[in-house]
């Protein structure tokens, strides 16, 4: 039987004060913004909103959410991340199973390669002349194809191949199991933790993403959502000397950020809690038997 001491208590209670601490500074922001998207806008310039909403109010979100143009935005956002987060992790893990081979020809090289990219790239101007020359401007591809890898994933899930027993794919390569009947079977069942977090980081990166789209996108239509959400950032706030007098206008000015804010990250919050399972899954437990 395991005695428990009065140190462990004492341990046991202030590392639980310490985490709710933590939690409670890392939720107030969000817990904030919220408040505010539904607050009225003289609490939100006067200060007052904290935890909860003051001055009840959704003009903002009525205005934001009854423009067809929002829902088309929205939708392009949802092809776009999808589309590229398959693409992405399909790319990141052939060139990572590939690299994680230490008897590769040449693999310092590729390596090298995949690293130069982190810390060089030819610049803005250079990467605009090459996505029109390449005929890529007002479609998917160019907001797909230059973020495709992301160096510091591929780098992540290399490691964690390299981390497999060889044993697993010398019993395959016995079995008859080809390369890629190897990484198929063998492998990527096993890997299920590493690929839920490059979802995760890629679906991410390409929700919140919008320069891309800002830049290779000259139609309206054809915006990801967080373009439209900057637009209309950029027309409550300098227009509200001038032309947005009205008490709504006001209203929207006030309270835009915050609701932008809930709008993009509230389909990740809803994600999230379906992957966060497979951070900490066991993949390898029992896989190897000695």
């Amino acid at each position: 039987m395991v005695t428990v001491t009065r140190g462990y208590r004492v341990f046991q209670a202030v590392n639980a004060v310490v985490l709710a601490t933590v939690v409670l500074v890392t939720l107030f922001p969000f817990v904030n913004i919220v408040a505010r998207s539904f607050s009225g806008e003289q609490e939100i310039r006067s200060g007052q909103v904290t935890f909860w909403p003051k001055g009840f109010n959704l003009t903002t979100y009525e205005r934001v959410m009854s423009d067809a143009l929002f829902w088309t935005n929205y939708r392009n956002t949802v092809v776009y991340t999808v589309v590229a987060t398959v693409i992405a992790l399909f790319l990141t893990t052939c060139y990572a199973y590939v690299l994680s081979k230490r008897n590769l020809r040449l693999r310092g090289l590729l390596v090298g390669i995949a690293v130069f990219t982190m810390f060089f790239n030819g610049g803005l101007i250079p990467n605009y002349v090459l996505i029109s020359a390449l005929g890529l401007r007002n479609t998917l591809w160019a907001i797909v194809l230059p973020n495709a890898i992301s160096v510091f994933n591929l780098l992540v899930m290399k490691a964690f191949f390299e981390s497999l027993p060889t044993e697993l794919e010398e019993a395959a390569a016995v079995d008859g199991c080809g390369t890629y009947g190897t990484l198929l079977r063998i492998v990527l069942p096993l890997s299920k933790a590493v690929l839920a977090t490059m979802l995760l980081f890629y679906a991410v990166a390409f929700w919140n993403s919008w320069f891309a789209g800002f830049l290779y996108m000259d139609r309206q239509e054809l915006f990801p959502v967080t373009v439209y959400l900057r637009n209309l950032i950029a027309g409550a706030t300098s227009g509200t000397d001038n032309t947005a007098s009205s008490e709504a206008a006001l209203q929207i000015a006030a309270s835009i950020q915050a609701v932008t804010i809930v709008l993009t990250m509230l389909p990740i919050m809803l994600v999230y809690p379906f992957i966060q399972r497979f951070f900490v899954s066991g993949v390898m437990l029992g896989a190897v038997k000695g």
